[in-house]
């Protein structure tokens, strides 16, 4: 199995370098290479200090890398466990340890198979498609011709929706048994947010998002419990997907509602939890007169999920005779075939190639 996340720093010198490598992909910033890369480089630039304060309020470096790499361990144990010789191995998509390398250490253990797996539960060209991009490109390099079966998704996997709303149950009834009687508790939950136009472009993302809720609050099964979904982490002036965190967050102000706000697209800690949740939107809360602000921790290695996942690549394997992908390998996602309607043209099963990356 190889598992594919987006990476962090290690250090508080990487944060330059890692906005650099974030900024000039062409599926973040999708104008030719002579525009891009002086671009990207320059909106590096100017986000690396408010970055570096972000980065330096956990120690200076993303947890991304360990976390990620005890989800690894965890599910390799699992499957493991379940009488499977598997290996598991981190490839991250910005910072170490870097596709290539993942692909590697691969080769160096041999397999008679691959599964590809990313950590992102909803399929976005700028995540999982961005990814795949560069794991197909570094494997036609160097000549690594395993048969591979691709996960694309897995928003709306009955397994993860129940181990995501058995960690909100635990913390919404805390967060009820906190809040004084009378005053509304609202679950909030929030994903990463996209410009508009790469939704309008085809981006499956947003539509996969809304199932993703969908299907935590029918595990949740409690018509009692009022929630919202809100994008949050936009970083360019474009229009972006709505309505945003801080919108939501001031709409629950005016309304006197509390929050419990719940991470729907991050199944590791990292900066966008641990800093932009827990202490810039914490802060707006309190200054927009929010009652009360609680917040969902992220899956981590959390038994039910590591579960979720383990039966999710077992899933995949069987459906290894499904369709095959522009690069050759086998694709499917967590319900067998395609999941998106037709009109979300950036689903992997209908594209006609897989996001070339450019130097």
């Amino acid at each position: 199995m190889v598992l594919f996340n987006l990476g962090g720093p290690d250090s508080p010198e990487a944060v330059r370098p890692f906005l650099t490598n974030l900024f000039t992909d062409p599926a973040i910033l999708r104008f030719p290479a002579i525009f891009r890369i002086p671009l990207g480089r320059l909106i590096a630039a100017r986000r690396t200090k408010a970055a570096s304060e972000n980065y330096a309020i956990l120690g200076g470096k993303s947890p991304l890398r360990e976390l990620t790499e005890e989800q690894a361990a965890a599910l390799e144990a699992s499957l493991r466990g379940a009488g499977m010789e598997a290996r598991c191995f981190v490839a991250m998509r910005y910072w170490h340890p870097f596709t290539e390398a993942a692909l590697r250490d691969v080769m160096a253990w041999s397999p008679d198979e691959v599964v590809l797996v990313p950590l992102y539960p909803q399929f976005s060209t700028t995540t999982t498609g961005s990814s795949l991009s560069v794991w197909h490109s570094a494997a036609k390099r160097a000549g690594f011709i395993t048969p591979t079966t691709t996960l694309c998704c897995w928003h709306s996997d009955e397994g993860f929706a129940e181990a995501t709303a058995a960690i909100i149950r635990r913390s919404w009834d805390e967060a009820r048994a906190a809040v004084p009687e009378g005053t509304r508790l609202r679950l909030l939950f929030s994903a990463h947010g996209l410009p508009e136009t790469i939704v309008k472009q085809g981006d499956p993302y947003q539509w996969q998002v809304e199932r993703s809720v969908a299907a935590v609050m029918a595990a949740l099964d409690d018509p009692s419990i009022e929630h919202g979904l809100c994008y949050q982490s936009r970083v360019t002036p474009q229009k972006w997907l709505g309505p945003s965190a801080e919108t939501a967050i001031e709409e629950a102000g005016k309304e006197g509602v509390a929050l419990l706000v719940c991470p729907i697209a991050f199944v590791s800690e990292h900066s966008e939890t641990l800093v932009e949740l827990d202490v810039e939107y914490r802060e707006l809360a309190h200054k927009v007169g929010v009652p009360a602000y609680f917040r969902v921790p992220a899956q981590n290695s959390d038994a039910g999920f590591i579960a979720s996942l383990a039966a999710l690549v077992r899933r995949t394997r069987d459906e290894s005779r499904g369709s095959r992908d522009a690069a050759g390998g086998k694709l499917c996602s967590f319900a067998g075939g395609r999941q998106c309607p037709k009109q979300h043209k950036g689903c992997p099963h209908t594209a006609a190639q897989p996001l070339r990356v450019e130097a």
